[in-house]
């Protein structure tokens, strides 16, 4: 892996760095400031991103194929239609994250913050790591949805117990 001199490279200092398209594979930028960086379709292969402040950015169709995003702050991050494939994003904060059309095949995400974020309902949202936390999330935000069939109804009736261990149920079973 390169290790990059974050002072001698001093635009991953500042706020709202243009990186569209830049070749960022292997590279070490552990606890950079990348907050409000434009990383458009940014290739991030195997780049390490831990601790990272990605706050704001745009990481649309950015290539962060195994990379390492444990810790890291993507609150508010745009990654639509990003490859995040056997990426570490274990404690992660992607509070409010756009994840429309991001693969996440074989990535880990245990203990995500995934509250007020778009959830990818496709094929590329399947088969990742969580946590028991995130499916309390998901059971909570079924029950909360309204449908006549008795199958439905059963479904809710016997997972309630479950819902209702959620950090979000009385906000989402209110509305």
């Amino acid at each position: 892996m390169k290790i990059f001199n974050l002072k001698e490279e001093m635009i991953f200092n500042t706020n709202n760095n243009n990186l569209r398209y830049t070749d960022l594979t292997d590279i070490d930028l552990t606890g950079a400031n990348l907050t409000g960086a434009d990383l458009t379709c940014a290739d991030l292969t195997n780049t390490n991103l831990t601790y990272a402040s990605l706050t704001s950015a745009n990481l649309r169709c950015a290539n962060l194929t195994g990379a390492n995003l444990s810790n890291a702050d993507l609150t508010y991050t745009n990654l639509r239609d990003a490859d995040l494939r056997s990426a570490n994003l274990k404690n992660a904060n992607l509070l409010g994250a756009n994840l429309s059309g991001v693969n996440l095949k074989e990535a880990d995400l245990s203990g995500v913050n995934l509250d007020f974020s778009c959830f990818p309902l496709w094929c590329g949202g399947t088969n990742f790591k969580v946590d028991i936390k995130f499916i309390y999330q998901l059971i909570a935000h079924i029950n909360s949805l309204k449908c006549d069939s008795k199958d439905f109804i059963a479904f809710k009736e016997r997972e309630i117990h479950l819902a209702k261990k959620s950090h979000r149920y009385k906000k989402i079973s209110k509305n």
